[in-house]
């Protein structure tokens, strides 16, 4: 999850001969958009939970639910990303720095995760071998040691599937990046619409078959769907790089002619050769 994006971005900086200036304003742009997408989740999650919704069928309640948050994933994430590229990073409008962009994007949210994940695995180990007793209350500690029991327990295939979900929604940042992208290029508004209903349209997914009890294997196997249809995207949009080389203007000199004296007694009495 950390190797990942960081590899990426290594090797599209050499590729297109760019700094790291764009994945650190991507990833500044990840961080800005969640510092508003999370809040304004956490204040309508209670209204769901609520009111709910009694009348209506638990499918179409979840359908409702998962549109709604998948929705406004894709409106915070890629207006953000629109608002970086319109005033921050200007000079990208390039399907090569659109990617560049997108790493950033994508590739510091999976380094997060990845540190996240590196950390409760270093908590795991710390408790692995300690009498669990003496660090939570008497009524928790059977249950504190079941789900130490269980970390431990799990399959090693499962315990990649971070960063195989990394593997398949970095390429989503990277379609969205790119399609946002063209708006700018295009001249468009409604590449960001498209950019926001795909990126919406995956994670409404996402929550929907996860509220209907899909195993992991089987919800990251639809994930792995959005990404395959994410690559695509890029590639469909690829254009050869501009390559910009300064024109070099020649200096025109006149020709040089030398001006005819006519020679008389006081022009050789003026030189030194006498």
């Amino acid at each position: 999850m950390i190797a990942m994006p960081l590899g990426l971005s290594i090797y599209l900086t050499r590729k297109f001969k760019q700094g790291w200036r764009l994945f650190w304003i991507g990833a500044a742009t990840l961080i800005f958009s969640q510092v508003l997408h999370i809040p304004f989740n956490a204040l309508v999650s209670p209204v769901f939970s609520r009111f709910g919704f009694i009348a209506l069928p638990v499918v179409l309640q979840n359908v409702i639910i998962s549109g709604f948050f998948g929705l406004s994933a894709g409106l915070f994430e890629e207006l953000s990303r629109f608002g970086m590229y319109r005033w921050w990073a200007k000079d990208a409008r390039s399907w090569g720095k659109g990617l560049l962009a997108g790493a950033g994007h994508g590739g510091s949210e999976a380094i997060i995760l990845g540190l996240l994940v590196l950390y409760g695995y270093i908590q795991m180990l710390i408790v692995r071998g300690m009498d669990i007793s003496t660090r939570v209350s008497p009524d928790q500690v059977e249950l504190a040691k079941a789900q130490i029991q269980a970390y431990w327990a799990a399959p090693w295939y499962l315990t990649m599937l971070g960063a195989v979900e990394r593997l398949f929604t970095i390429p989503l940042h990277l379609a969205c990046s790119v399609l946002v992208v063209q708006a700018l290029i295009r001249k468009k508004f409604w590449w960001v619409g498209l950019a926001i209903l795909f990126h919406a349209l995956a994670d409404g997914v996402a929550v929907f078959v996860s509220q209907r009890g899909f195993s992991a294997l089987a919800i990251e196997g639809i994930i792995g769907i959005f990404g395959i249809v994410s690559v695509v995207i890029v590639f469909v949009l690829r254009k050869p790089e501009s390559i910009t080389e300064p024109i070099s203007t020649p200096i025109l000199t006149p020709e040089f002619k030398p001006k005819q004296l006519k020679e008389t007694l006081e022009n050789l009495d003026q030189t030194r050769f006498q």
